[in-house]
């Protein structure tokens, strides 16, 4: 009697790419419910009695016999976008561009493909979600009616693999991944399996025509890159485009970049005529400041190479709750919570029975410790009723006994904030003097209160 064999499925999440055996309501990987669908499983292959393919030019060599020679780079002409990418796209490379509906994704890759065909580059912009006239109408908005830019309104990879070939273009644009899927392979476009195996084809194809490739991708409620983790690990780049659509602000940052660092931050506004660089940030983020307010405290941070003055800005009210709240809005939450109990321990500032808030206005998102003391006085001062002088910058990490730690590049943050007008500072103990600049050193959080003029409460 023949026994035949019944292969077992498959199940995949379509968050975060998790494999299991059997299907699952929730995800044990990323706790997302009613994510984990069937898939195809791969077919296992033998390894015994493996060789390299013939005429494979791909051969082991000494690691000093390879070629120095570094990837060129293509400059798009967006100043903040050529910054956060370190000077332009490498050829070959592949970038994944993610962020929310209404970000302007779709007019940066525009602005970008129009101004490096403008230069006599052929570029491909694949519309898998809009249509041709769709698309020039944003040209001509944008005034990217390059001769070289080509437009292709095509769902199917196997086709856009083939025009490609035809087109030839040194940039490739797909807007967007989860839109292009391939007819002959499983699942519907969007899927785990779809979404995986089109950006490798599309990595593939960058990487053997020495193309570099752009890729929209879409993000979850939550802020994630939609589909399989994988999709994020064989490209080469990630960006992030953050902004809020009631606000013409836009911040791109890299997530991660293989060709350099992921710690610069481009600024642009959305206009009318698309994005342009916002070329004094600082200015703009202080621009509506109310001078001489309580609560409000001027930082000193650094983006990647960028200083920028930010304003800080709390609110303490009395609570009857059992448990007070500690709200941060645009830095770490858990943060303000270690700041709120060390003004309490170490500097004796009551706000056990207060509702903390804190927040940095102005749309930019602080992550840097630096910025721990102007968050620490500006609670201080909502709480004391009381105001820091309106010249007056403040830099310096905390540490849980109360200490000002030191921030690294410090005169570079005081020359930003004597260029914006600021005369006097609150730093740690050994930041270097600075040329128009009066410092008040401090080195606990005690010594910081009493340096901007008011004491605990």
């Amino acid at each position: 009697m023949t026994r035949t064999s019944v292969r077992s499925p498959l199940f995949v999440c379509a968050g975060c790419g998790f494999e299991s055996a059997k299907w699952l309501g929730r995800c044990t990987e990323c706790g997302t419910w009613g994510s984990v669908v069937e898939s195809e499983r791969p077919t296992a292959r033998s390894s015994s009695g493996r060789r390299a393919p013939a005429g494979s030019r791909n051969v082991p060599v000494p690691i000093a016999q390879v070629a120095a020679a570094g990837a060129s780079l293509l400059p798009t002409d967006l100043t903040e976008l050529d910054r956060v990418l370190g000077g332009g796209l490498v050829a070959g490379s592949v970038t994944l561009v993610g962020g929310e509906p209404g970000m302007g994704k779709s007019t940066l890759l525009m602005q970008a493909l129009g101004r490096i065909a403008a230069r006599g580059a052929r570029c491909l912009l694949v519309c898998a979600e809009e249509s041709t006239a769709q698309v020039r109408m944003r040209a001509d908005r944008l005034e990217a009616l390059a001769p070289e830019l080509f437009v292709l309104s095509e769902t199917s990879l196997p086709a856009v693999v083939a025009y490609v070939a035809t087109v030839e273009p040194v940039v490739l644009a797909i807007d967007s991944i989860q839109a292009v899927h391939d007819p002959d392979a499983p699942g519907v476009a969007g899927s785990v399996t779809q979404v995986r195996d089109g950006a490798q084809e599309l990595v593939r194809l960058a990487k053997e025509y020495d193309i570099a490739t752009l890729l929209v991708g879409h993000v979850t409620k939550d802020g994630g890159l939609a589909g399989p983790r994988a999709l994020e690990h064989v490209v080469d780049t990630v960006l992030s485009f953050e902004g809020d659509r009631h606000h013409g602000l836009r911040m791109l940052r890299a997530l991660k970049h293989r060709f350099g660092a992921t710690d610069e931050l481009g600024l642009m506004e959305m206009t009318a005529s698309g994005l342009v660089p916002v070329t004094d940030p600082s200015a703009l983020f202080l621009a509506d400041r109310r001078v001489g307010a309580t609560g409000s405290v001027v930082a000193a941070v650094m983006e990647g190479t960028r200083p920028l003055c930010v304003e800080v800005q709390s609110l303490v009210v009395p609570t009857g709750a059992p448990i007070p709240r500690r709200v941060a809005q645009a830095f770490e939450g858990n943060r303000l919570s270690m700041l709120v109990a060390v003004l309490q321990q170490r500097a004796g500032v009551a706000l056990a029975n207060q509702d903390v808030y804190a927040s940095v206005a102005g749309g930019v998102r602080v992550s840097e410790p630096a910025a721990d003391l102007a968050v620490a006085l500006a609670i201080a001062g909502a709480r004391n009723d009381c105001a820091v002088d309106a010249d007056t910058i403040v830099i310096g990490e905390i540490g849980l006994g109360g200490e000002i730690r030191q921030v690294p590049q410090a005169p570079r943050r005081l020359a930003e904030a004597r260029r914006l007008g600021f005369r006097r500072a609150i730093v740690p103990v050994l930041t270097p003097d600075v040329r128009g600049m009066t410092l008040r050193r401090v080195g606990d959080l005690r010594e910081a209160l009493v340096a901007a003029a008011f004491g605990p409460g």
